[in-house]
């Protein structure tokens, strides 16, 4: 098995890229994904969007890779530990998804800095609920970022 790669010379792989817009899905005009969340549009871009907002696929996947940088700073601000690539795609697809904040107060984070890789993994699995209640999609999400998190 190799080496765990020190956290600042990792980047998030174009496969890992390809994954989070697929888990997305493109959408051209806002919406809301599940009532009371916040307006959504492109590949899951949130930040300054509201409902009846439009966007071109090209536009979207810059928002994508923007969105996408801003949350690789994050996984390395706040889980600076080194990591293997498939363990840090996978945090970055978990916290676009979930949010800078979400992801640095969690468990998941804490068991990272404690060096418990198997552990931190295994809180992907936690994060497949909205208000309380389990989305089959996000269940099926934090299913393929857990395995993708344990090398499989």
């Amino acid at each position: 098995m190799s080496l765990r790669i020190r956290i600042v010379a990792l980047a998030l792989s174009a496969s890992a890229i390809v994954g989070i817009a697929n888990h997305e899905s493109f959408r051209g005009v806002a919406y809301t994904p599940v009532p009371g969340d916040v307006p959504t549009i492109g590949f899951g871009t949130t930040e300054g969007v509201r409902l009846g907002d439009k966007i071109t696929v090209e536009r979207a996947l810059v928002r994508l890779l923007a969105d996408a940088n801003k949350f690789e700073s994050a996984v390395k601000r706040c889980a600076p530990v080194p990591m293997h690539q498939y363990e840090f795609d996978a945090y970055v697809s978990l916290t676009y998804n979930i949010g800078e904040t979400a992801f640095c107060k969690s468990t998941l984070v804490k068991k990272l800095r404690s060096l418990d890789y198997a552990g931190a993994c295994k809180e992907i699995l936690r994060w497949d609920k909205f208000k309380g209640k389990a989305l089959p999609g996000l269940t099926k999400r934090r299913n393929e970022e857990h395995q993708k998190c344990m090398g499989n």
